[in-house]
């Protein structure tokens, strides 16, 4: 009897660790791949409002006249641009769009303080204040810029607190801690130019 005894408890601890590791892995896999309706907004929102900050930032090449703002602005791109293909990504792993229905009826909702058009998100600036931007040069743009770009950022920090509180993705909620660090510094930076410009 002992003889088949010591084969079965064998099997059985084997048995028993292959399942400990199995439920491991699920475990750690469906930590990194499940997701919420926050995180798809959350990522939805941030590149269209990333690509908007780039544009403003590509401005400032040939229009700033200040160093600092031409030194921030080309940060703020070499940042951003690979966060925008990180949440495309993710966009594609979730099976979702990288635009919302609701982005639709979002169409006449006002967050950039000008016209009613092409503002949907918190701090984006309107297509009036990007022609009023793209219109500026020189001293007249750095301040403009640095201005509309504090506005822009409080926006994306409003958006990432969001994520923070009700996401689910792990990595998603790191970007969005990742960015109120680095765009709060950004907002202490640029209203310490303004200043210094006044």
């Amino acid at each position: 009897m002992k003889r088949f005894l010591v084969p079965v408890l064998a099997l059985l601890a084997i048995a028993g660790g292959l399942s400990a590791c199995a439920s491991e892995d699920a475990d750690s896999g469906g930590s990194e791949a499940s997701f919420n309706d926050a995180d798809v907004t959350f990522v939805q929102g941030m590149i269209p409002h990333h690509e908007q900050a780039i544009e403003m930032a590509r401005l400032a090449t040939t229009r700033a006249e200040s160093p600092e703002v031409k030194d921030l602005a080309a940060r703020i791109e070499e940042a951003q641009g690979p966060e925008i293909e990180k949440m495309r990504r993710w966009l594609e792993e979730w099976n979702a769009p990288e635009t919302s229905s609701a982005d639709d009826d979002m169409g006449g909702m006002d967050h950039g303080g000008g016209s009613d058009d092409e503002a949907a998100g918190p701090g984006m600036m309107t297509a009036e204040d990007m022609d009023e931007l793209r219109a500026a040069d020189g001293a007249e743009f750095d301040k403009m810029f640095l201005t509309m770009m504090v506005e822009h950022h409080e926006g994306a920090v409003e958006m990432a607190e969001t994520e923070r509180q009700n996401g689910q993705n792990a990595d998603a909620k790191k970007l969005a801690g990742e960015i109120i660090e680095t765009q709060e510094a950004e907002i202490e930076e640029m209203t310490g130019l303004l200043n210094g410009s006044n």
